[in-house]
């Protein structure tokens, strides 16, 4: 069985203090991206938590997600924050093409 907790460098929390050493780091964390295009936001997380819902292929620790207009709700998971990074820009581009910016 895989870990259920991820640094955001990608290396898994381990031992009896795995749930309380990922919430201590999750308390603290920044976005990796967020940005307002008129009334959407687009916001880009790690989380942390393994989101992939198989055994096979990495853990999805990172996501983007749209709030608001036509895309609302829209989520893409990542599984580095390079990946996470280049995924908000291009859900970034994505929004303004929509909006016609």
């Amino acid at each position: 069985m895989r870990p259920l907790y991820y640094r955001r460098d990608g290396t898994p929390y381990e031992g009896p203090t795995a749930t309380m050493d990922w919430a201590a780091d999750f308390e603290n964390r920044t976005p990796v991206g967020q940005d307002e295009i008129g009334d959407v936001l687009v916001s880009t997380v790690w989380l942390g938590l393994d989101h992939n819902c198989s055994d096979e292929g990495p853990p999805l620790i990172f996501e983007t997600m749209v709030f608001g207009e036509s895309l609302d709700g829209e989520k893409r998971r990542y599984s580095t924050e390079a990946e996470a990074i280049a995924g908000h820009a291009e859900m970034v581009a994505r929004v303004r093409a929509e909006r016609k910016e």
